[in-house]
């Protein structure tokens, strides 16, 4: 029974690893992990979870009381905003051959109040759509 288990596991973390596509190697500038039990506070995700601009970022920071927020180069990258319910989070980011910024949240199943996020840093170069939808304006 634990092999067929383990077996399962194996199985479901390749199917994932494919459909992520390659590894992103490039270090982000901004890679901020949090939660809040405020779940009301979801409601200032940006749109498509993008940020495009330091007028985005700093209204997103103040409203979940990001200390600090680091700068962002909004003509060289973007922020990339995940959240779950779940305890943990992972996020990939892969571009493809037309531009599409593809990215993968992946959460634990366990439920918890409020809600836990990821903020990453990519790269704008050659991203035209984020997971087959327009960037956002500002």
């Amino acid at each position: 029974m634990f092999r067929l288990l383990w077996l399962a596991v194996w199985v479901a973390a390749l199917h994932v690893s494919v459909l992520a596509g390659p590894p992103d190697t490039t270090k982000p500038t901004v890679d901020i992990r949090g939660s809040h039990n405020d779940e009301s506070l979801k409601k200032h995700l940006p749109a498509n979870g993008v940020i495009v601009s330091q007028k985005g970022w700093e209204q997103l920071a103040k409203a979940w009381g990001i200390p600090d927020p680091p700068k962002v180069d909004f003509s060289k990258e973007i922020l990339i905003v995940c959240t779950t319910v779940g305890s943990g989070l992972n996020v990939k980011v892969h571009v493809d051959d037309q531009g599409d910024l593809k990215v993968t949240a992946i959460s634990t199943l366990d439920l918890g109040p409020g809600f836990r996020y990821v903020i990453k840093s990519v790269s704008r170069e050659g991203v035209k759509t984020v997971n087959g939808k327009e960037l956002p304006k500002e």
